[in-house]
């Protein structure tokens, strides 16, 4: 991999591999002066990926609290839903339902 040519732009693939060689241990100056790219610009690059892969290692693969409210949620329907089925249930006349007298 070298210097870009006219036009070309740094891909997110390329820009991987640099970072890459740079956390193998590959000296900063080296890099920059074989690719053309800043030294800054590399040390960016370097730290968008640490900031990265912080940030995957932290996430978690299920919030507990968002499997809870989730479960909460779906009891909460669910309880709805009879309460209105009983509520129809109640209001439809039927065999207990008031009548009128025949007198």
């Amino acid at each position: 991999m070298g210097p870009l040519g006219q036009g070309q732009r740094w891909t997110a693939a390329r820009k991987r591999e640099v970072v890459l060689r740079l956390f193998r241990g590959e000296p900063l100056d080296l890099v920059s002066r074989e690719l053309g790219v800043e030294i800054y610009r590399l040390e960016k690059w370097r730290d968008a990926a640490l900031a990265g892969m912080e940030e995957a290692l932290k996430a978690r693969n299920g919030d507990p609290l968002k499997a809870e409210l989730d479960t909460a949620m779906q009891r909460i329907g669910e309880l709805t839903m009879e309460n209105e089925l009983l509520w129809v249930r109640v209001r439809r006349p039927g065999p207990l339902a008031k009548r009128r007298s025949k007198k």
